[in-house]
């Protein structure tokens, strides 16, 4: 099988690497948009399994073979582990903890890519740079939010925020490991299309248990829905999960796993800039610095690809 990391155009990894890191940035803010007018368990139902039977109809009509066991199981493992759980924990935890206090703690993901790669340990354990820009990153994301968390911490929290913080722990585990698991179980016999398209459709249906135990189709008055809430989960559909996930899929396949886990890092990032642009919100000294501190471990955590730094 060809070395994929080296036959891989680079402009296209490029590429790639923007859209997670520009796309994803932006998801958490939409996420919450969309939560004002769906249910948790129904957004993540609606969202997958319309960009899983999208993404599987396009790859029918190019002329594609969709059916393939072993396909479909792998991409139900982790899709399942992702978006299922992964995802599907930020998506429930948005409802009530504040969006700064998630991101710090779907951050740790960069840091459990490490620790679950078993077998890389020697690899990038013994990389300074890997290891240091890991640690680094992750400081700077407290930095950044510091201000947000110390705000939500001072008050008094629910059994629902403290439930919903320890979920977000295990939250990153489960997507670090799905990917993983994806990136050393390659589809050989489907394309990176069809093998995203069947994880986004099998994690559509794990939303639904939730679903049916709080009686949300029930209750949701769909004629009462915004058009806000509407056109946020038409972007999550269209570019965070139909461009956003399979440039991720696809950077797992071709890419070290370190370097495609720094989206962890840039993505909060990406969320403060927008939130600069299209809110009044204002930086302040302490984000600036988390900010910079953040892509400087990006920097340090790349270094080693460019072939200058051993």
């Amino acid at each position: 099988m060809a070395d994929l990391n080296k036959t891989a155009p680079p402009v296209m990894v490029y590429l790639a690497f923007a859209i997670v890191y520009m796309v994803w940035g932006s998801t958490y803010f939409f996420i919450q948009k969309a939560l004002a007018g769906f249910p948790p368990f129904i957004l993540g139902t609606v969202r997958f399994s319309i960009a899983g039977i999208l993404m599987l109809g396009w790859c029918k009509i190019k002329g594609e073979a969709i059916f393939n066991k072993k396909t479909i199981k792998i991409a139900t493992v982790s899709g399942i582990l992702m978006l299922g759980l992964g995802n599907g924990i930020v998506i429930w935890v948005e409802q009530f903890i504040p969006s700064g206090l998630v991101a710090i703690l779907v951050a740790s993901a960069a840091i459990w890519f490490v620790i679950l790669d078993k077998s890389h340990w020697k690899e990038n354990l013994s990389n300074k740079y890997i290891v240091s820009g890991l640690v680094i990153g992750f400081l700077g994301v407290v930095l950044l939010f510091g201000n947000q968390i110390r705000q939500a911490l001072d008050k008094p929290q629910s059994n629902l925020q403290i439930l919903g913080m320890i979920l977000l722990v295990f939250g990153p585990v489960a997507w670090a490991g799905g990917s993983l698991y994806s990136k050393y179980n390659p589809t050989t016999q489907s394309s990176v299309s069809v093998n995203t398209g069947w994880q986004m459709l099998m994690a559509s249906l794990s939303f639904l248990p939730g679903a049916l135990w709080k009686s949300e189709f029930k209750l949701l008055d769909w004629a009462g829905i915004s058009l806000d809430a509407w056109l946020s989960i038409i972007y999550l559909i269209l570019f965070g999960s139909i461009a956003g996930f399979s440039a991720y899929v696809w950077l797992l396949k071709v890419r070290p796993a370190t370097q495609v886990s720094t989206y962890a890092y840039v993505n909060p990032v990406v969320a403060v800039l927008l939130s600069l642009i299209f809110t009044n919100e204002v930086i302040g000294l302490t984000q600036a610095v988390g900010l910079v501190i953040i892509l400087g471990s990006v920097l340090l955590i790349n270094l080693p690809k460019y072939g200058s730094v051993k």
